[in-house]
């Protein structure tokens, strides 16, 4: 049983809900914000000082979310109602004793932290428990079991074959992520592979590779209704992104799709969300050749191919998750079509400067959202620009354009 807030207090007052996001970048930032707008007091947790959700948070904590004691220290000294996970990298399980000792609420579930925490769970939970459609996969722990899995297939399993994908069973934003192509590529896709795991840098997960059309995210939110009190669930449009090396580039609102594609991710989205239980916004990543839809990955919170919701809807995945976690009434209809496109550092550096701001924004239909993160780093989204137009081939070109006049410099 989900228990919401009967009243909503003063932040910084003895009535007040009080929030903690375990995960403080851009998108825990644009939460932390949507749960401001609502009243409730926020706590922002991360690794590293002055992380963009730290900017705007009533208070910020710096700790390693890894370490048992110290989450289990932080959530006894701030004392919130509701835990929100923002990333993966944290203690769930001490998360998981915290809910069924009745000390906290975990969103979605502490349990749904726990199985999305790693590739491993998720897709065990989704090929094996639901059995939806997926890649064909095989998990290893050393380099022998991942050559034998892709050429000679283990555990009464064929193959995956070449070429595939080789991925850390725990990483975000494509990192340790490799296509390799053939035999002499493997080695070094388990060592990109362990460099990049966040936790278990010696699991990996190996995938076949599949030949889709297209990509998307179709965001799926578990709110309370209004007129039942029951929890259902409900669609945005979807998402469709570009990836490379398994990080998102870019992304538009709304992907066509035909009806029969629609109502299967529909139907392997509700599946797979109603398993993880709770309430909030699930990021759901699928394949999609013609009619065939392939599960892919799922997050329980906001995804990054989302922040296009930002200038597509009339309410953006960040407000839908905080609203679906507070038991209000959601929307998630679409407002126009629009594009989403990465602006990246482009150095390592601190503290950088961005020119071009006023040039790139002087484009009608546009915005931006520069992330205010401390540290640039070649590859690290600092930034993304945001178009609508008529329809998301005008939005994704003039998406691109802003977000190539955005030019980030050296600090002065």
């Amino acid at each position: 049983m989900i228990h919401f807030p009967e009243q909503f207090g003063t932040p910084l007052s003895p009535n007040a809900i009080k929030v903690m996001l375990l995960g403080s970048g851009e998108l825990g930032k644009e939460v932390i914000i949507a749960f401001q707008r609502l009243g409730v007091e926020v706590i922002a947790v991360d690794r590293y000082p002055n992380a963009p959700g730290h900017q705007v948070a009533h208070r910020f904590h710096v700790i390693n979310m890894t370490d048992a004691d110290a989450l289990k220290a932080l959530i006894a000294l701030e004392k919130p109602h509701i835990v929100v996970p923002e990333i993966e990298a944290i203690a769930t399980s001490t998360l998981k004793e915290m809910e069924a000792a009745g000390v906290v609420r975990v969103v979605p579930t502490a349990n749904a932290a726990w199985l999305t925490m790693n590739r491993e769970g998720i897709r065990c939970l989704a090929a094996e428990d639901l059995g939806l459609l997926c890649s064909h996969y095989a998990f290893a722990s050393d380099f022998d079991t991942l050559q034998k899995a892709v050429e000679q297939g283990i555990n009464g399993k064929s193959p995956i074959g070449y070429p595939c994908i080789i991925k850390p069973v725990m990483s975000s934003s494509g990192k340790g992520q490799s296509k390799v192509d053939g035999p002499a590529e493997l080695k070094a896709a388990w060592d990109y592979a362990g460099s990049a795991g966040r936790v278990d840098a010696g699991r990996v997960i190996a995938e076949a590779l599949v030949e889709f059309d297209y990509e998307i995210t179709l965001l799926t939110v578990r709110s309370r209704d209004a007129a039942t009190g029951l929890i259902t669930t409900s669609y945005c449009d979807p998402v469709g992104h570009v990836q490379v090396s398994g990080d998102y580039v870019e992304s538009w609102q709304p992907q066509a799709m035909s009806p029969v594609a629609l109502d299967s991710a529909k139907h392997m989205a509700d599946k797979v969300t109603t398993a993880l239980g709770g309430t909030g916004l699930f990021g759901v990543e699928m394949f999609v050749k013609g009619d065939t839809v392939w599960f892919s990955e799922v997050s329980p919170r906001p995804h990054d191919t989302g922040m296009v919701t930002m200038i597509t809807q009339w309410q953006n995945e960040f407000e839908l998750h905080a609203r679906a976690i507070l038991g209000l009434p959601v929307d998630t209809s679409l407002k126009t079509p629009g594009a989403s496109a990465v602006i990246y550092g482009g150095m390592e550096a601190a503290g950088i400067g961005f020119e071009g701001v006023a040039q790139a924004l002087a484009e009608p239909g546009t915005d931006l959202r520069l992330f205010g993160k401390p540290e640039s780093f070649a590859k690290r989204r600092m930034g993304v620009a945001l178009a609508r137009a008529a329809d998301t081939d005008e939005a994704r070109a003039k998406a691109k354009r802003v977000a190539g006049r955005v030019k980030p410099v050296p600090a002065k």
